[in-house]
């Protein structure tokens, strides 16, 4: 995967801020073919497949989209807990892979189980809510950054948006690098 490889080659810090996206989606979620009903989504589909390879990401046969406020919220918690990031991969796994109603807590508290997470905590923190504020700060910070689209990478008002090749990513970090070592200089 790009960011890991990124991560072991270069001294990259990875923050998650969540993002909107389709919020109005109901809890039990939502066909793709409903969300966006009059357009053909197989050629949609078939790029979101060749991205997701081209990054070296497993992609599934998604029928369904469905609301991530409440993986956000988790996604959040977890980043709290020692070796909690992996719980972002887990999330991606389930959703895009696996089809998972990531707005189902039972399934929400499977997921931090499986990601080595404490599943009482998971299921209090989801149930009580206890994160909703910061994500609610994610969300402003996130329209304050003028994102779009899933995944951005954004660093010292530099963006790149949308899954990218490695190379790509790479190009980015080292830009990144390169300023930062004139800036102090």
């Amino acid at each position: 995967m790009s960011i890991e490889k990124l991560k072991a080659s270069y001294p990259v810090q990875i923050k998650w801020l969540h993002f909107p996206l389709h919020p109005e989606t109901p809890a039990a979620g939502q066909s793709l073919q409903e969300l966006f009903a009059g357009r053909d989504i197989a050629p949609m589909k078939q790029r979101m497949k060749g991205l997701m390879q081209e990054a070296g990401l497993p992609y599934g046969e998604r029928t369904h989209t469905y609301n991530s406020r409440l993986a956000q919220e988790l996604g959040k918690w977890a980043d709290t807990q020692a070796g909690g990031e992996v719980i972002h991969d887990v999330l991606y796994r389930a959703y895009f892979v696996d089809n998972t109603n990531i707005s189902d807590i039972e399934q929400l508290v499977a997921i931090a189980e499986a990601a080595g997470l404490d599943g009482r905590q998971a299921r209090t923190v989801l149930e009580s809510r206890s994160f909703k504020d910061e994500v609610d700060a994610d969300w402003q910070r996130s329209r304050q950054y003028g994102i779009t689209g899933v995944p951005t990478f954004f660093a010292n008002d530099l963006v790149v948006v949308g899954c990218q090749p490695y190379e790509t990513l790479e190009k980015f970090v080292t830009h990144l690098m390169e300023l930062q070592s004139q800036e102090t200089n």
